[in-house]
Order: C-alpha cells, then sequence, then structure tokens
C-alpha cells in the first residue's frame, strides 16, 4: 500500500494500524484523499473513505482538550482521533458519531477547520 502511495506521490499525513483477531484497519490522512482510495481501490485493495474532520489549534497547553470539551458538551462523541503538530500548530483530526452537528459546533465556536482542498496545502 505504500509503495502505491508513494508511486502516485500522495502525501502521508498520519497513519495508524489497528487489528482484531479477524481483520486489519490501516487508517491514513493524507494529502489528497480521494485519489488516494482510487489508487488503492484500482490495485484490488479494499478501501473505505470516511468523513473526518480537520482543526488546527494554537499551540498551547489545553487547548486540544478546550476543543474536545466542546464537542462532548454537544454530546458529540469522538470515534477516533489522530493530533499531532505540525509547524507551530497542533493539527487535531477526528471523527464523530455527528457529522452536522460536529460542523454547527466548529462554526458556532469559530474553530479553525482544515478543508480536505486544503489538506495538502500543509507542507
Amino acid at each position: 500500500m505504500l509503495d502505491l502511495l508513494k508511486e502516485g506521490n500522495i502525501q502521508l499525513i498520519a497513519t495508524t494500524i489497528a487489528d482484531t483477531t479477524e481483520y486489519g484497519i490501516y487508517r491514513i490522512i493524507c494529502s489528497e484523499p480521494t485519489r488516494a482510495y482510487e489508487t488503492l481501490k484500482n490495485a484490488g485493495i479494499s478501501v473505505n473513505l470516511s468523513d473526518v474532520f480537520a482543526i488546527r489549534l494554537e499551540n498551547e497547553v489545553g487547548r486540544a482538550a478546550d476543543t474536545i470539551k466542546l464537542f462532548s458538551e454537544a454530546g458529540i462523541g469522538i470515534s477516533y482521533l489522530y493530533s499531532f503538530m505540525l509547524g507551530n500548530n497542533g493539527i487535531m483530526v477526528f471523527r464523530t458519531n455527528n457529522t452536522e452537528r460536529a460542523r454547527e459546533v466548529i462554526m458556532l465556536n469559530k474553530l479553525d477547520f482544515i478543508a480536505e482542498k486544503d489538506l495538502s496545502k500543509l507542507f
């Protein structure tokens, strides 16, 4: 899989592997999610594209906790989350159980949302 993404000039941003007794899941955040999906699918790999949110955070102690609290107080569950530093900013990428409500929380709180089209501009 990594060679296919490399050949497609698709930049990995974050990855994680989870396994069960029946199967494994390799999750990736990348510069061009739709193209990565098509590349892997065309190679015969079982793949799924999930809606996630990406938010840029100031590099301040507790900023991630404050942000997650906004979603929690709105009754939104986080299915999984990636967080990492990029330059002088924290980046939080996560999937929720309520995408519409999550969008509202992002807009109401003026969180610095990163659109899919802007992921490749992070580098």
